[in-house]
């Protein structure tokens, strides 16, 4: 039983362990079991340029690691414990092989759920789960217990574990890649929102919901478990809830939970009575998805945090880079930074839903294998140039033209080779008073490793900018 993070460096002494992907989440763990001297053979089928030269510099200077980059004859070696990046999927052909063979397959973040002796809050959905997740952890901050933030959103925690205790709290974000093999719910589950996404990673769209669901089928009696009112899938998963169900909407009174009424006011009602925690007035973060994104953090913290606490985050909290971030202007054009839109509902409810004129939009990149339908139909009504980059450029250009409201009289759109290329483009077709955004609606890793470069790159490009 792993109990305790002694016992999990005894075990870990005592078996053969292998840590596949060199990643985000496995390098603090390779470090972390470097320092404690646990011997572990460090495997990655990525070719040496794709991987980060200093985590190839460590690896390479340490007496514990054996380092096997692109050998495949690994597999025919039995190891007892196989950690795996979270991009790898559980039903890979390579982990169902060693399953099969009596490897113990998991996760720096399900070894962290062993572990954690804290409570622990989950965030999940398709959009908007880092910025709910920063939201939770800023207000629990405020009422002055020490917060741990992780997951999917900063660095692991299982490398942290020993400065974490009971009377912390831990506040996670997890994807549906690393809550796909979890056998453990967080004490406070949040799933924002269910819609397409991953496609390509996961076989249907029914194994992406059964991965998400994943958050909150496993927890107990006590628990509790904050879900979109608005959103159909989320709305059926209230039947596998065991513990307390909480629901957030927008648009309607929830049987129970949080909701904004017609003067905007964010109203909570716990079962006895019904509370105004601030007004919509309150929140410095623009647009309905971030209100959706206080109406959850909201549903997640009330009974453990003050109004003023809520309010005091939500009059201060400027957001999260690369979310509708502005970056300058430029000869009386605003550009802004939505590189975290990688799914087309991300685009639909956030850049494309929140200018009140028709914008210049850069989208496009790595295709998830998700439909462009709406996206297209978005477009058409809240885009005057529309400017295509990535693999996804021609099947997003492809639905736009379908559409039976496309005129090319009243969009432009242009097919670009590169970012730069991009926002040239979009410099050369705008004028004073537009608003250029990066709002991808796809992935970045068919030109980027993550959505953070490929913003950074846009910003970069931007600052550039010749003026006038």
């Amino acid at each position: 039983m792993l109990n305790s993070y002694e016992n999990l460096i005894k075990e870990f002494k005592n078996k053969s362990v292998m840590i596949y992907g060199i990643g985000k989440s496995n390098l603090p763990l390779v470090e972390m079991l470097i320092e404690e001297k646990v011997p572990i053979t460090v495997y990655d089928n990525r070719n040496e340029e794709k991987i980060q030269a200093s985590a190839l510099k460590l690896l390479r200077s340490s007496k514990y690691v054996d380092l096997r980059i692109c050998d495949e004859k690994i597999w025919d070696e039995f190891f007892d414990i196989i950690i795996k990046s979270p991009g790898i999927s559980f039903l890979s052909d390579k982990i169902k092989r060693a399953h099969l063979k009596g490897s113990v397959i998991t996760s720096e973040m399900e070894i962290f759920f062993d572990l954690c002796p804290c409570p622990i809050v989950g965030v999940t959905g398709s959009d908007g789960k880092t910025t709910t997740t920063t939201i939770i952890y800023e207000i629990l901050k405020k009422t002055g217990k020490k917060v741990h933030l992780g997951g999917n959103i900063g660095k692991p925690l299982l490398p942290n574990i020993k400065n974490i205790s009971k009377d912390d709290i831990a506040v996670v974000e997890l994807s549906s890649f690393q809550l796909m093999s979890m056998r453990k719910s967080p004490d406070i589950a949040v799933v924002n929102n269910i819609s397409p996404n991953h496609l390509d990673y996961h076989s249907d769209m029914n194994e992406y919901i059964e991965a998400k669901k994943q958050i909150l089928l496993h927890q107990g009696a006590f628990s509790k478990t904050v879900l979109n009112f608005d959103n159909e899938e989320t709305k059926r998963m209230q039947k596998d809830v065991r513990g307390k169900a909480i629901f957030f909407s927008r648009k309607f009174k929830p049987p129970f939970g949080v909701w904004i009424d017609k003067e905007n006011n964010i109203i909570i009602f716990d079962g006895k009575k019904e509370e105004i925690i601030l007004n919509r007035a309150d929140i410095k973060l623009p647009g309905d998805h971030n209100l959706e994104n206080y109406l959850a953090a909201i549903g997640c913290v009330y009974e453990i945090a003050s109004k003023e606490n809520i309010k005091e985050v939500a009059r201060s909290f400027e957001g999260v880079s690369h979310r509708i971030e502005f970056v300058k202007n430029v000869n009386g054009v605003s550009y802004y930074n939505d590189s975290i839109a990688s799914t087309p509902t991300r685009s639909i409810n956030g850049a494309l839903s929140l200018f009140d004129k028709k914008i210049i939009l850069i989208a496009g990149g790595y295709d998830k294998k998700v439909p462009f339908d709406s996206f297209a139909e978005k477009i058409i009504e809240k885009v005057s140039a529309l400017i295509l980059i990535g693999n996804s450029a021609q099947k997003i250009h492809s639905e736009v033209l379908k559409c039976k409201s496309y005129n090319p009289e009243q969009i432009k759109i242009l097919i670009a080779k590169s970012m730069e290329e991009a926002v040239c483009f979009a410099h050369e077709n705008s004028s004073s008073g537009d608003i250029v955004v990066l709002s991808p609606a796809c992935a970045s890793f068919d030109l980027y490793k993550d959505f953070e470069e490929r913003g950074n790159h846009f910003k970069s490009i931007v600052e550039k900018l010749p003026e006038k």
